[in-house]
């Protein structure tokens, strides 16, 4: 029986985007499935949110573009995250771990 996909928490679709690009960089399509695998197809990025996450983040100077061949031999656009982009990655995964701890800790509290 296939699993629903999850709907992104508010906030969470940066630092994922980051972390998928953290070992080297993709094109947008790729970014997404690396989300999706990575998360056992529990969370999924459309087409509507990860392109303008990643045009934002580009003015940000967080991540990088090049135009590249794609695996299919297709023209397409190649992001990597910058210096400035790990430092958000770890601000952001810092505060992520912090914001589970406490709903964890609130879950189990009797």
């Amino acid at each position: 029986m296939p699993r629903e996909k999850t709907a992104l928490l508010q906030g969470t679709l940066d630092m994922l985007i980051l972390k998928a690009l953290d070992r080297e960089a993709k094109h947008g399509y790729s970014v997404a499935r690396t989300i999706e695998q990575a998360t056992d197809d529990v969370l999924s990025v459309d087409e509507g949110s990860l392109y303008p996450a990643l045009h934002r983040m580009e003015r940000k100077k967080w991540i990088e573009s090049s135009w590249g061949l794609s695996e299919n031999n297709r023209r397409a656009k190649f992001y990597e995250v910058t210096n400035m982009g790990r430092k958000q990655l770890s601000v952001e995964t810092s505060e992520w771990t912090r914001y589970s701890h406490a709903i964890e800790q609130m879950l189990h509290t009797p």
